[in-house]
């Protein structure tokens, strides 16, 4: 592997590998071929079941897998929005049921549905209900770890294109600089007193990946990618590039969770097949 592929190049760890997601066959997805599965016991309600998962990748730590992805997409006005699945009936053992489902999405091979976000709880929350009304906008959170956030937006203001410009040199002190700019939102949560925690970063690395990958090509614009920012151990909220300790773990330029030391790799995205929790009976 020569130094371009790596990332950072000093760390020599690589770093977002063109071809690493795409295609549907499982065996081969990320470093070692591994997958994540999460065998919960499903419980009665709408939904759930086993599902696979576009994640950032779990490289660390005691999580069972990584983090899903949030396909996002820009306005013309450059509003980001993260993207929510058809929604659609779908019969369930003999029940219908409402469920937002996106096959082959944007052409890219990929099945998005609602169920990548179900656990930690979320699965009760009114946004990752199929019909819940929402414009699907990424909103600025008025908690940021970001000192740029904090500076420049307003929690609730529509994060846009414009916000991330120097991302190619931007750095805090923690870990290398110019690898990505960072902000933290939340997604179709209205005044939720359990708002959807998303982190958003604009990455050369990301815009790179895309051009040579369906699904990236697909979920990502000029080199803004989403996730939902919850850890799938014990559902606390990560940090990137928000915490100096990181880097005892080697994870100054990861996603670091400080409660329980799970890392996970922004520029990796891999398939994980877990359980996802069903929604509470409506």
């Amino acid at each position: 592997m020569s130094d371009d592929d790596k990332y950072p190049a000093e760390s020599g760890r690589r770093r977002f590998v063109k071809g690493v997601v795409g295609g549907g066959a499982l065996a081969g997805v990320g470093a070692t071929g591994a997958i994540s599965v999460n065998s919960l016991t499903t419980a009665s309600g709408a939904g759930g079941g086993t599902v696979t998962a576009k994640v950032v990748e779990n490289v660390a730590g005691p999580a069972p897998r990584g983090m899903p992805q949030i396909p996002i997409e820009i306005d013309d006005e450059g509003n980001i929005k993260g993207v929510w699945p058809e929604v659609k009936d779908k019969d369930v053992q003999g029940i219908t049921i409402k469920i937002a489902e996106t096959e082959d999405y944007k052409g890219s091979g990929v099945t998005y549905t609602q169920e990548w976000f179900q656990y930690c709880g979320l699965q009760a929350n009114n946004g990752l209900k199929p019909t819940y009304e929402s414009d699907n906008y990424l909103l600025s959170d008025g908690g940021t770890k970001y000192a740029w956030q904090r500076e420049e937006l307003s929690g609730g203001d529509k994060l846009n294109i414009s916000d991330f410009e120097g991302y190619e040199e931007w750095g805090n002190g923690v870990g290398k600089s110019g690898i990505g700019k960072p902000a933290m939102a939340t997604w179709r949560s209205g005044d939720s007193e359990n708002p959807i925690p998303v982190n958003v970063i604009r990455s050369d690395l990301i815009e790179e990946a895309a051009q040579d990958n369906d699904w990236l090509a697909a979920s990502t614009d000029r080199g803004v990618m989403a996730y939902l920012n919850k850890c799938s151990h014990f559902c606390c909220v990560p940090g990137f590039k928000t915490n100096s300790g990181s880097a005892k773990y080697d994870a100054e330029n990861k996603i670091y969770c400080q409660c329980h030391q799970s890392v996970y790799d922004p520029y990796s995205i891999v398939d994980a097949i877990y359980t996802a929790l069903p929604r509470p009976a409506e």
